[in-house]
């Protein structure tokens, strides 16, 4: 067994050798805590859960930390802005954001350390890289100087002479307008925190480096993030943490965004859709599927039309996993092993849509043997499919998901209350032999989504595709 995953430093696909056998240890690039998250911002989030779920079922031990930055320029426009405190917008966002990973099944991170928790760390690794000649004081900020450090711009393949650095308001005093701050300078109004070169709060990419440092060590595994965070946010940590003399991230593996007209789902661009007003119009397990089963460095096109499909995806299942365990007279247990096919597509990047394709033809397969009434072919089909759907954080059985499991059995019961009414009508046309009327009745009900079908203990609708 050997898992292999993109590494975006080498550009490649590479077996994963971790740094201690039998342990993993992830840092993922979590929320800043403007504003309450869309499925954008959760999909990275959750991506990562899956790589985790499937390293922890390989038999790792995984330590996850999972950051929470809640102090920069957004956060203190935003209180600005609605007059209210910096840390209450913040931690106000930040329960958001656990409810949403909570919501679509994401287990916690091993640590969540917040920015401001870290100010020490980050004062120690300022002293560190500017005593090596790495970075600079100026106006009461502190620099990094890129010239300084040889690797970089190598994660991200540019070329230094073409470089525009992302500068923010009140960063005077560089050297080099590529040079980026490590801490900023304090200005009227703001929070800010003591360190030998003055008052000022952190730079967004010096948080990452020192609680990555205090929590994994000097080096670790895998280092995560989105697309979008290849540069700036992630090529100067590697410069931060390297020139400290941290060998740090070993594989970095970044996810594709969620998109809405060929545009990156964001705030700014007035297109987000809010995770709190998702879930009230979609089941949250429905949303796990359709945000955690495409290839994690895939772009997602966000649509209605999309949903629909993954709701009507998911149902199929559900549909299948209720008919056995309604034949089975009980509970049937999540099989000990995956299928090899099933575990061949996850050890090869996350395969996850190849996965996705396993467990929908062994739901074929245990349809079939619930057709011929081979009971116990069904629920071996079953059991595996639990097991599979258990390694994505899919499967409506588990106590997880026990709130979903029931709020689908009500409506499944409304439902089937109007549907049998239907089907009266049209069992009573078929019985006056008006057969025009009965398949008028067939017909309007699959054009609902609705498939009916005509068995010797009378009509049995599930749902079908849409």
């Amino acid at each position: 067994m050997t898992i292999r995953l993109y590494d975006t430093g080498a550009r490649q696909i590479r077996d994963f050798t971790p740094i201690n056998p039998g342990c993993v240890s992830i840092y993922l690039c979590g929320p800043t805590v403007q504003a309450a998250p869309h499925i954008g911002h959760t999909r990275s989030g959750l991506n990562f859960d899956i790589l985790r779920r499937w390293f922890e079922y390989r038999g790792f031990d995984v330590v996850f930390v999972r950051n929470v930055t809640d102090i920069d320029d957004k956060i203190i426009s935003k209180s600005a802005e609605q007059g209210r405190p910096w840390w209450a917008i913040g931690y106000e966002n930040e329960r958001a954001f656990n409810a949403g990973f909570d919501a679509l099944g994401c287990l916690p991170p091993t640590y969540e350390p917040r920015a401001t928790g870290h100010i020490p760390e980050m004062t120690e690794m300022m002293r560190v890289l500017i005593d090596n000649g790495h970075a600079y004081a100026a106006d009461g900020n502190v620099y990094f100087d890129v010239r300084s450090f040889p690797g970089y711009l190598e994660l991200s393949n540019q070329d230094l002479d073409d470089l525009r650095q992302p500068s923010g308001e009140g960063e005077t005093g560089k050297r080099d307008p590529r040079d980026f701050a490590l801490w900023k300078a304090v200005k009227p109004g703001e929070p800010s925190w003591e360190t030998p070169w003055g008052r000022g709060r952190p730079g967004w990419h010096l948080e990452c480096s020192a609680m990555a440092h205090k929590y994994l060590g000097s080096r670790f595994d895998i280092h995560g993030g989105g697309l979008d965070l290849i540069f700036p946010h992630h090529e100067n940590e590697i410069a931060q943490a390297k020139a400290y003399g941290d060998e740090f991230a070993q594989y970095w593996v970044h996810n594709a965004w969620v998109t809405m007209s060929g545009e990156k789902m964001s705030k700014s661009l007035g297109n987000s859709v809010l995770v709190s007003e998702m879930v009230k119009r979609w089941r949250p397990i429905v949303l796990r599927y359709y945000l955690g089963t495409p290839h994690y460095r895939s772009m997602i096109e966000y649509s209605e039309e999309a949903l629909r499909e993954a709701e009507s995806a998911f149902a199929r299942i559900e549909g299948f996993i209720q008919r056995v365990v309604e034949k089975a007279g009980g509970a049937v247990e999540p099989a000990a092993e995956v299928p090899p096919a099933f575990a061949a597509a996850m050890d090869e990047d996350l395969g996850v849509p190849g996965a996705l394709a396993i467990v929908h033809t062994t739901v074929r397969q245990g349809n079939s043997a619930l057709a011929a009434d081979d009971k116990e072919a069904a629920v071996a089909r079953l059991a595996e499919v639990r097991a599979m759907l258990g390694v994505l954080g899919l499967d409506p059985l588990d106590e997880r998901w026990a709130g979903e499991s029931e709020r689908g059995a009500d409506l499944h019961g409304a439902v089937d209350t109007l549907v049998r009414l239907v089907l009266d009508q049209r069992e009573a046309a078929r019985t006056r032999k008006d057969w025009a009327t009965a398949d008028a009745i067939r017909d309007q009900l699959q054009q609902s989504g609705l498939v009916i079908e005509d068995s010797p203990s009378g009509p049995r609708w599930t749902l079908g595709a849409r």
